[in-house]
């Protein structure tokens, strides 16, 4: 009997580990990126496609080319980046015919990917988010405390145009300096201001991740990161498993609301003034240390290919927590770089790197993407940055 396959759409860190999570299980995998790749080097990767940019149109066109010569009629896609997900859902009925995906429908990423309506479901169903306002409203800002941090309603092309997740300013005069400087890159109804959480060394980001069907959370996890890069509103170098009820308090109304079906990443972070953890973002796919979830007994890569397959899946509630996920170069160079600005001292540094860990890259089964990260480093951080 043909065996069904998936294609990973982006082959960085996550799309790695989704590669490996099904070809483990003997599943035919192919990974498309419009750049090389890790996971175009894992021995699960049995082709590898070059594409135009992700959210083109011609990156349509592509996939459904491929699909007609390379014969994957029912092969099941998953993507690794919002830009993916929108092109993906906006063509769902041209797709459809050839491919099985779980995306969200463009109403309800709507309501994801734009930060602003995100804030609007919060505020429905009484999810706690950071003090928040608008270039249109800017004199709501005399209510906040400083720091504050100019972000994007729309993350991804924020960090685009900007290079940063988020910019921090200091006082209003900072403010509108910055503010000046970001409206010549990006438009006001694209930018919000949001009061920033202190940070007292406790607080980290805490990833809480499902997969739930209408709504209906089947199974969840949870991780923190413990260290990032940038040093603050960053990419994870260093996180591990664990599991706060008051975030999946937070969390479960959210999805209710959206009538969530698939996987998704909402992050949370807690409040030292009030002990309260608040909303952040919500990502619709999988995220870059998903990896980990799958150590700690939640595969949510095999999870949406079962569900697309219509295969029986196991949707444990329980997960091992405290193992600690590392990617080793990156959390290095940053961890020095934290080190040297006092932001950790080396003691707590080599202390954080006890206990069970698993390796973002490096696999002793699939050894060729961990030695190709070595040749790709500069050529990977020059595409990705």
């Amino acid at each position: 009997m043909k065996i069904s396959g998936a294609i990973i759409i982006e082959g960085h860190v996550q799309g790695l580990s989704n590669v490996r999570s099904l070809g483990e299980r003997g599943i035919p995998i192919y990974v498309i990126d419009v750049n090389h790749c890790l996971a175009q080097h894992s021995k699960y990767c049995r082709k590898f496609f070059r594409c135009p940019a992700f959210s083109s149109p011609q990156f349509i066109d592509f996939i459904l080319k491929i699909g007609e010569n390379e014969q994957l009629d029912g092969w099941v896609l998953i993507p690794s980046n919002d830009h993916i997900v929108e092109n993906l859902s906006h063509n769902k009925e041209r797709l459809t015919p050839y491919f099985k995906t779980i995306v969200p429908s463009p109403d309800i990423l709507n309501k994801i990917i734009n930060k602003k309506n995100l804030l609007d479901v919060a505020l429905q169903c009484g999810t706690p988010f950071p003090a928040t306002c608008y270039p249109e409203n800017l004199k709501m800002v005399k209510s906040f405390n400083f720091p504050i941090l100019l972000k994007g309603n729309y993350g991804l092309s924020f960090y685009k145009a900007t290079h940063a997740k988020a910019i921090q300013a200091n006082n209003i005069e900072e403010l509108h300096s910055l503010l000046s400087d970001i409206l010549t890159k990006v438009e006001p109804k694209n930018i919000m201001i949001q009061e920033l959480i202190p940070f007292d060394a406790e607080n980290k980001v805490v990833s809480f991740t499902c997969f739930a069907e209408q709504g209906e959370i089947k199974t969840y996890w949870m991780g923190e990161k413990l260290r990032e890069h940038p040093i603050k509103y960053g990419t994870a170098t260093y996180s591990r498993s664990i599991n706060i009820p008051q975030v999946l308090r937070g969390a479960v109304p959210l999805v209710n609301n959206l009538s969530y079906t698939g996987v998704c990443e909402i992050e949370f972070m807690r409040d030292p003034r009030d002990g309260v953890y608040k909303l952040i973002e919500i990502n619709p796919r999988t995220w870059l240390w998903v990896g980990l979830a799958k150590t700690c007994g939640i595969d949510y890569a095999y999870m949406v290919y079962a569900y697309l397959n219509k295969l029986p899946i196991n949707y444990g509630m329980e997960y091992t927590i405290n193992i600690k996920w590392i990617n080793w170069i990156t959390d290095l160079v940053f961890g020095m770089e934290s080190i040297v600005k006092h932001n950790i001292t080396l003691r707590n540094y080599l202390k954080s790197l006890k206990g069970r860990k698993v390796n973002a890259i490096w696999n002793w089964n699939d050894i060729m993407p961990g030695i190709a990260f070595l040749f790709l480093l500069l050529y990977i951080a020059k595409k990705r940055g």
